[in-house]
């Protein structure tokens, strides 16, 4: 009875690790079930009354279904979140051009120049871009950012 506890004691340390790793929820239920179960049946078979050992048994899952909770609803929040760093993180970012001539130039965007040139095609009109004017990154081609002249409602801070 003991080495069943121990076994099962063990799968539910393994299942709390494993759901901290792979969020759900599933597995960390059912680690602590497995932390209190592998502890009563451990308790039982080393003679301690159940008075003793279910009190301290569910008080050992609880604590270890609760880090697992928590530690799944850190990993969801961390999934959700906006992109802030590399290429992905630059779209949609405001920036000021340098330098343009047609149909490409330099603009400055989160503190780096970068090579930039229009996101729209060379069939469709639209107004050049000119020294000082606000532009919003569309995409991110290679080391070439994709821009389109921001609009007013962009531009308030």
């Amino acid at each position: 009875m003991t080495a069943l506890g121990v076994v099962l004691m063990v799968a539910g340390v393994l299942l709390v690790v494993a759901e901290a790793h792979v969020p759900g929820g599933i597995l960390g239920v059912l680690g602590g079930l497995a932390l209190i179960s592998g502890l009563a049946l451990v308790a039982a078979g080393a003679g301690i009354e159940a008075m003793v050992a279910v009190p301290v048994g569910v008080a050992i899952g609880l604590a270890a279904g609760g880090w697992a909770l928590v530690a799944a609803r850190g990993a969801g929040t961390a999934r959700r979140a906006r992109v802030r760093s590399g290429a992905e993180g630059l779209s949609g970012q405001l920036g000021v051009v340098r330098r343009w001539s047609e149909p490409d130039g330099q603009v400055y965007v989160e503190g780096a120049l970068w090579r930039a040139r229009h996101s729209w095609g060379p069939g469709e009109e639209e107004d050049a871009l000119h020294e000082g004017d606000a532009v919003v990154v569309e995409r991110v081609s290679g080391l070439t950012l994709c821009v389109r002249r921001a609009e007013d409602w962009e531009l308030i801070a």
